[in-house]
């Protein structure tokens, strides 16, 4: 399945297509420890103050890297403007070279972030994709696949009622709440542009430096071929974890790190670096 956003990429279970390309490795019990390190450093020392966030992430398969990814996030008042990039590296550039870009904008109402358009671009070797959603009202009004995704008998429609309260990946993930208590406990609806899918957050684990971590399980709703083994497998196998920090004084938790058990070893995604403005 192609990757629609990187923020499916990264907070949402979807590898990138080059990900099932790299044959398995051993990783150390060492390079995991750092992963985990490096983003809850990362949160502690520099997401106290500001309303704009400039976010480093490395992105690694069995503890080698295979991408990296910036998100730049500005709060300003009732609106909120999130723009990211994400590129292959190491031993990904191997086998198919990829990048991709995500933005949304949107207000800022009591509830939460209410995205008003969304568009993402990827490109893997010579495959291209764009993806453009539009919000009224806080639901879904249109959206637009180029190309559009390869369909079949199997494949399960997106419906009107499936887009219920659904978000694009971006927005989705910042968590409207003061309490780190509260971040997990709660499912978050996404819609890609091609997936619906549901993360359910439970289990919080609070650390002494504020973040939060919570086990996440998925389940895919519409845009999806039925029975594909690696939607099967995240469904029912994947081991999924999403650590949150909470941004400034500006009311969200957002992720800072996150792990996914593929059928090829686990991905991990760790803030390298964070800049409150």
């Amino acid at each position: 399945m192609a990757l629609r956003s990187s923020a499916s990429c990264l907070w949402t279970g979807r590898a990138p297509s080059y990900y099932r390309r790299i044959p398995p490795a051993s990783v150390s019990d060492e390079s995991a420890r750092k992963s985990r390190f490096v983003a809850v450093s990362a949160s502690r020392a520099r997401l106290g103050t500001g309303s704009k966030f400039h976010a480093d992430y490395s992105i690694t398969l069995l503890g080698m890297p295979v991408g990296k990814a910036t998100f730049v996030s500005s709060f300003n008042g009732d609106s909120f403007a999130i723009d990211g990039e994400m590129s292959s590296a190491g031993i990904a550039n191997l086998f198919a070279r990829t990048s991709g870009t995500a933005k949304v904008e949107g207000s800022i109402g009591r509830n939460g972030a209410s995205p008003k358009h969304f568009s993402s671009q990827y490109q893997s070797g010579k495959k291209n994709s764009v993806t453009a959603i539009r919000f009224s009202g806080g639901k879904v009004a249109s959206y637009e696949n180029t190309p559009e995704p390869r369909k079949g008998e199997s494949w399960i429609d997106v419906t009107t009622s499936h887009l219920a309260g659904a978000l694009d990946p971006l927005s989705a993930t910042l968590i409207r709440t003061q309490d780190p208590a509260k971040v997990c406990g709660r499912t978050i609806r996404f819609f890609d542009g091609e997936l619906r899918g549901d993360l359910s957050l439970a289990a919080p684990s609070l650390s002494d430096n504020g973040t939060v971590t919570c086990r996440a399980s998925f389940s895919p709703v519409s845009g999806y071929r039925k029975g594909k083994k690696q939607i099967e497998y995240m469904r029912s196998k994947s081991r999924m974890s999403i650590t949150f920090a909470q941004l400034g004084s500006t009311g969200f938790f957002a992720p800072v790190s996150a792990s996914d058990g593929t059928q090829i070893g686990t991905v991990r995604i760790a803030a390298t670096k964070i800049v409150a403005r």
